[in-house]
């Protein structure tokens, strides 16, 4: 028998044990769909798109119109921020998280289904670009929200370990995204892929969605959301004004600390797929495959991270991750430019895995702890989304 004020402990604290597991896992699972389907883009952008929606102006300028549709995403990624940011802040977090989930999949459906130049001309870019348009917006509020559900139901001193799973997500994502472009890559001819084959990644999106949206409509509302804004009437008119008014240089650090994950995990699985293959010769497989590496090791690197981030400190591990970086990247290029293989392959894990994955890993609790819990979804998401669009 345990004595009856432990009883009241326990009682009081397996709800929000529990709350906290259903919030890191809401978390987890649409951070797994939209970057899904956000990465999903620019890989297949750098296989296809080129010759699929800017035939008429030339391989070389192909590429680049393909990849500027892959830049729109992040231009629009900070209006959302500010839209779903300023309602997360008004109406709720959860809310705002199904609504992000459930835009992601259906324009990422959409470019699934989306005719090429050859069947209607000009349109076909256009609508491109506006489905990516919704994407990006879409991400723009996935982050924030999903960061402070996780951070804010945490037990104290295990912030970045719950919140991971937003990082995590990335990885899974990128495991999913590169895993099925690959398996449907070498399952059918290059012409089939180009012709209908790089369709099949994108209709899987809405299989993700359903599953997403199931586990996240059994998430509670964020405790301390609740208590501060709900219940404490704090409520901000316009949050974003109020997180620039009362943390102005919470919106710098989040610019100038997020360069360091932008910078190295791009330049591995976006970048160096469409120059290895388009300039040095090198087999597309190589780098599906090294975004399969770099996805499946993020799932065990990014919590370890964070758990060594709760017990000795965020800034320890974030300097450490960026240093790591630093060192890294000169090689990588000179990998590439030998095209050599091992190499490539560790300095690319380096990039991501190590220096990546270390900075990423503190990166919820540090971000949301900048601005209050009022303006907190506005002032972290805003913040996070405009760092994508310089990095």
């Amino acid at each position: 028998m345990i004595p009856a004020a432990q009883a009241l402990d326990k009682a009081a604290t397996d709800p929000s044990r529990s709350r906290a597991r259903k919030a890191a896992l809401g978390s987890f699972v649409g951070a797994v769909v939209d970057w899904y389907d956000f990465l999903l883009y620019g890989i297949v952008a750098a296989l296809v798109f080129n010759s699929a929606f800017f035939p008429s102006v030339g391989p070389a300028m192909g590429m680049i119109a393909a990849f500027a549709t892959f830049g729109v995403g992040f231009l629009f990624r900070p209006l959302g921020g500010v839209v779903f940011g300023h309602f997360g802040d008004r109406l709720g977090r959860k809310r705002m998280l199904v609504l992000t989930v459930m835009l992601m999949g259906l324009s990422t459906a959409a470019i699934g289904l989306l005719p090429t130049f050859a069947s209607i001309g000009w349109w076909a870019p256009v609508l491109l670009v506006a489905l990516r348009a919704i994407q990006g917006f879409a991400v723009g509020g996935e982050w924030g929200g999903a960061a402070l559900m996780a951070v804010e139901s945490a037990p104290e001193g295990k912030k970045a370990f719950y919140s991971s799973g937003v990082q995590v997500g990335y990885g899974v994502g990128l495991i999913l995204s590169t895993g099925i472009v690959s398996i449907i890559s070498q399952s059918i001819d290059n012409a089939a892929f180009k012709s209908w084959g790089w369709r099949l990644p994108f209709l899987f999106s809405v299989v993700l969605v359903g599953v997403a949206l199931w586990i996240r409509s059994s998430m509670e509302e964020s405790q301390e959301f609740v208590k501060e804004v709900e219940v404490g009437h704090h409520k901000a008119r316009l949050p974003v004004l109020e997180a620039l008014r009362n943390h102005p240089g919470g919106f710098a650090l989040i610019i100038a600390l997020r360069l360091a994950e932008l910078f190295t995990m791009y330049i591995v699985t976006t970048f160096a797929l469409s120059y290895s293959t388009a300039n040095l010769g090198l087999s597309r497989d190589l780098f599906l495959h090294i975004g399969l590496i770099v996805g499946s090791v993020s799932c065990v690197t990014i919590p370890c991270f964070a758990w060594l981030a709760d017990r000795f400190g965020r800034r320890r591990v974030y300097l450490t991750g960026a240093l790591i970086g630093a060192l890294a990247a000169v090689p990588f290029f000179l990998a590439l430019e030998a095209r050599a293989t091992l190499p490539i392959v560790i300095f690319a894990v380096l990039l991501a895995n190590i220096s990546h994955d270390m900075v990423v890993s503190v990166q919820q609790p540090m971000f949301t702890e900048f601005f209050g819990a009022s303006y907190r979804y506005s002032g972290a998401g805003v913040g996070y989304q405009v760092a994508s669009v310089v990095g």
